[in-house]
């Protein structure tokens, strides 16, 4: 007889049998083996929200297995993942196995490396029905708004459609954030540099008009700054003040799911849901050349901040070591998140070993993996080293009553900057002033006035959404991901570049549910119920009570909203073209369709005629010389090809250009964003040259 241990992916199996050693049976669920079917509610509203599972279709083979090494095993251990879903998958995999919720058989693995799953194993406990109860109480609401809401927006919008009670409220941001940005009215406002230079410097350094006759100046207009500039004509620019100094900076915390997202986002160009698969993997274990199978992150869902006592004291060895003790701060930093309501479960996400570096894994790790894995390792090694500092220089310049302000700094010891910077840090423009003395005269090189208009709120890019339901509280690092890929699969939103924006289907649902379901779509609702979720897992509330006190309130603004709508269907405008339909002459407009946006004649249903849309590119084809389009995969995720496929094969992620190769003039293509290549695709040409020459 031997003991069975249950994980939730294949990829997990290696690594515990390795460290476990003989007397164990390691076994993958593979995700969830029960849930709500699909054909029906599946959850007794009249009865206390009693929900039905069944078996999910195509998990037979993998719950029989189960089932025959349960029965051969003295003991089973539930080692699914640390989370609520985790907790979920061990309790039904505990009711498939007949087993008793009152058995220490739930162990949780922080992190999948000997260290890891040996405390794990050292520590089982029972199944948290609390935490479980969490879970069914979020999985049964989506359910309700989802089986309930659909159906009356199939009738009033169009078949086909879903309602989420995360998503509907992601929408809406994103739709009220371009509501915004169409009503916004730009004002007009002006600024005075003056490019001076000092007697000992041959650098040249800016000074911008802060005050005039010791009050803030309001330039609207050019009529205004040309008096400013008309009074400091031809008059000397004098040093008043100079205070020189120091300034500290120090580094960011280790990556929470949020942060990380972010971060991968604007470094890496990476999109939330293949941040999140990578990362998944690496917390899984990869297969490294020397050791074998081993989790290189630990558990990557968490609002955490926590570090242990074992994590830091190792990364203070690896700091002193690598770059000396003075890269070590007084004391080691502790890091505590802001919000009250982060579940505190799991550490920050950091290296497993602060000695597997970036470069001694990257040999046994693909391209993406070994960018977010030195992403991951150099944002937590940063984190416990000693602050930035620098020296800093602002100094007062007065020109006949208007005073200009000049500030610079210099980094005097870089610290933790020496290995990471957060993206918008290392944006930071790094130039000092020259000394400066009060009563210098200053050379005027150029002095002008610019004008300027007040900008819109941009649209969100997916790392903006997630700071703002972070700030919100409307999802969880486990929801963060799969919400923003729904809205862009249901075409509710759709990336314009890195932004998101609303489809016209994404801003009449939005409309249709903010004047009948405003709590479903209401931010501040979403984010109790999400804080009511989390009470419900630390056991101070009971899931049914709150999926009642929901229902009742959904339910009859549901019946309201069926009279309200009684007989009215809402119509999804269509998107006006400049192409005109060569059957009839008349404009084509372009429609959204189930499988996405096509072009349709305006002359409907006189006229059927129907294409697809195309997308020209500035490139032509490598192998045969027709045009390149843009096409998108069944996911939505962009990539080019030949106008001529399937006859010519060409397809590429690369992006054309209208820049040409000078070895054979074919088109080049841009590969990868920062630090990209532009590269040429005719066989047997191999041309290439860095984005920046």
């Amino acid at each position: 007889m031997s003991d069975l241990i249950i994980v939730e992916s294949p990829s997990k199996i290696n690594t515990v049998k390795r460290t476990l050693g003989e007397g164990y049976n390691v076994v993958a669920c593979v995700g969830h083996v029960r849930d709500l079917p699909k054909s029906k509610l599946a959850v007794d509203v009249e009865h206390g929200f009693e929900p039905t599972y069944v078996d999910i279709a195509g998990k037979e083979t993998v719950i029989n297995e189960i089932k025959k090494y349960a029965k051969k095993s003295d003991h089973v251990y539930f080692a699914t993942d640390p989370d609520r879903e985790g907790e979920a998958i061990s309790w039904h995999l505990a009711g498939i196995l007949g087993l008793s919720l009152e058995d220490k058989n739930r162990v949780t693995f922080n992190e999948i490396t000997r260290t890891g799953v040996e405390a794990g194993m050292a520590s089982p406990r029972s199944i948290d029905m609390n935490i479980v109860n969490s879970q069914q109480a979020r999985r049964i609401l989506d359910r309700i708004v989802g089986y309930k809401l659909s159906p009356f927006l199939w009738k009033k919008v169009r078949r086909g459609l879903s309602a989420g009670r995360v998503q509907s409220a992601a929408v809406r941001m994103i739709v009220d954030r371009e509501e915004e940005i169409k009503s916004f009215v730009p004002t007009e406002y002006w600024s005075v540099e003056a490019r001076l230079l000092a007697k000992t410097s041959k650098k040249e350094f800016t000074a911008k008009l802060y005050s005039v006759d010791g009050s803030k100046p309001e330039l609207s207009d050019k009529q205004s700054t040309d008096a400013v500039l008309e009074r400091i004509k031809d008059s000397e620019f004098v040093v008043s003040s100079v205070r020189n100094g120091t300034r500290t900076k120090s580094p960011a915390a280790p990556f929470s799911t949020s942060t990380l997202l972010q971060e991968a986002s604007t470094r890496l160009g990476l999109n939330s849901r293949r941040t999140m698969s990578i990362a998944q993997e690496l917390y899984e274990g990869v297969d490294i050349e020397g050791i074998g199978a081993t989790g290189l992150i630990t558990y990557m869902r968490t609002d955490s901040l926590r570090i242990s006592d074992e994590a830091k004291a190792a990364a203070a060895g690896f700091i002193s070591s690598t770059y000396g003790i003075e890269y070590l701060p007084e004391r080691p930093r502790v890091y505590k998140s802001k919000d009250s309501n982060i579940q505190d479960a799991h550490e920050a996400i950091r290296p497993t070993s602060a000695e597997l570096t970036p470069e001694r894994v990257k040999a046994s790790l693909t391209n993406e993996q070994y960018k977010l894995y030195r992403l991951i390792w150099s944002r937590f090694i940063a984190s416990q080293m000693a602050d930035c500092i620098m020296n800093t220089a602002n100094a007062n310049i007065d020109c006949n009553g208007c005073q200009f302000k000049a500030s610079g700094f210099s980094v005097r010891f870089d610290g933790f900057t020496r290995l990471y910077e957060e993206s918008k840090d290392s944006q930071e423009d790094n130039s000092m002033l020259p000394k400066l003395e009060k009563g210098d005269v200053l050379r005027v090189c150029r002095v002008e006035g610019l004008q300027h208009f007040t900008q819109p709120p941009a649209r969100y890019n997916e790392a903006a959404l997630i700071k703002a339901f972070k700030e919100y509280g409307i999802a969880r690092p486990s929801t963060y991901a799969s919400t923003i890929t729904t809205i862009l699969q249901r075409s509710y939103v759709e990336r314009e570049g890195k932004q998101l924006k609303p489809t016209s289907l994404g801003e009449v649902t939005t409309a249709l549910m903010k004047e009948n379901f405003e709590k479903i779509v209401d931010l501040k609702f979403t984010a109790e119920m999400e804080s009511q979720l989390d009470e419900i897992e630390l056991g101070h509330c009971d899931w049914r009570d709150i999926l009642k006190g929901f229902y009742d309130d959904f339910d009859k603004t549901l019946k309201q909203a069926e009279i309200n709508m009684e007989g009215k269907r809402v119509r999804i405008p269509d998107e006006k073209t400049d192409i005109i339909c060569e059957q009839c002459g008349k404009p084509m407009v372009i429609k959204l369709g189930r499988y996405g946006k096509f072009l349709a004649c305006s002359g409907f249903p006189e006229c059927t005629n129907t294409k697809k849309i195309i997308t020209e590119t500035p490139g032509k084809c490598p192998y045969c010389g027709k045009r390149v389009l843009q096409k998108k995969t069944q996911r939505g995720k962009k990539f080019f090809g030949c106008e001529d496929n399937p006859s010519c094969k060409f397809m590429t992620w690369d992006t054309p250009t209208d820049k040409t190769c000078p070895n054979c003039g074919s088109t080049l293509f841009q590969k990868g964003v920062r630090n990209g290549k532009l590269i040429c695709h005719k066989n047997g040409c191999g041309y290439e040259r860095d984005l920046q020459q």
